[in-house]
């Protein structure tokens, strides 16, 4: 299997500071675009982590090829 790449952003803010949270655009080599879905996680940190760790082994299950 060809070298993968993994995109992902991370920041923390006050959970009554976010109003909205949209799509980030992936600019590809081959002039087309591509689109990445973000994801809001709300909690203490444990919950966070928590939760980040559960929604990685998940997106994984997406790809059992890999």
């Amino acid at each position: 299997m060809a070298n993968l790449t993994l995109v992902y952003g991370m920041r923390l803010l006050p959970a009554d500071e976010v109003a909205e949270v949209g799509d980030a655009p992936i600019a590809l080599k081959n002039g087309n675009q591509a689109r990445v879905t973000m994801h809001v996680l709300e909690g203490s940190r444990e919950q966070i982590e928590a939760q980040l760790k559960m929604s990685l082994d998940a997106f994984f299950d997406f790809y059992p090829e890999i």
